[in-house]
């Protein structure tokens, strides 16, 4: 793989698990009564759950821009996106549609929906590819900027298909209520 689309899917998985951190640690109170709207552990154990859950998305990120062996820290990423999806896909099978993904923040509710687990397989599939042997080519200033692009355009597009994700089950949830 050529080094500058490693780097670019290094550095976007890497902002997408430091704003994920980032979010939940704005609102702790919040996160941890996320966690237990998903009923899939005990009440008691959300608040050590969601210490795990955040110092991991810390640990990946830095790792992701730090390490040279990039396998553990992108099986990690892997692993706990499959965490997150087997939470969603178990919720989506009780029917519990109108909670929260937690995916945005404290500030803004994003019912949990099909899409999710279809954004969380194609950023497992990214963390994936990062796996595979990268040329031994320098980078140069061009390659840098390019990686500066790649970042910027893929984390709007991000941004964009989360925003649309979240109107499309808000929409869906009014339409099933007013039913």
């Amino acid at each position: 793989m050529d080094p500058v689309l490693n780097w670019i899917l290094r550095c976007d998985l890497a902002l997408l698990f430091a704003v994920a951190a980032a979010h939940k640690l704005s609102d702790l109170s919040t996160f941890v009564q996320t966690l237990r709207d998903y009923r899939v552990l005990l009440g008691s154990l959300a608040p050590p759950a969601a210490a795990v859950v955040i110092l991991a998305e810390i640990g990946i990120t830095a790792e992701l821009l730090i390490a040279s062996d990039i396998r553990p820290v992108a099986g990690a990423a892997i692993a706990l996106l499959c965490v997150y999806s087997f939470s969603i896909a178990i919720n989506l099978a009780r029917g519990r549609r109108e909670i929260d993904c937690g995916c945005l923040g404290p500030s803004k509710r994003s019912p949990i929906s099909n899409a999710l687990l279809f954004r969380n397989a194609a950023l497992a599939f990214a963390a994936a590819l990062i796996m595979i042997p990268v040329s031994s080519r320098s980078l140069h200033l061009v390659d840098v900027l390019t990686i500066a692009g790649g970042l910027a355009a893929t984390a709007l597009v991000f941004m964009a298909s989360q925003q649309l994700a979240a109107l499309t089950a808000m929409a869906r949830i009014r339409r099933t209520a007013h039913d």
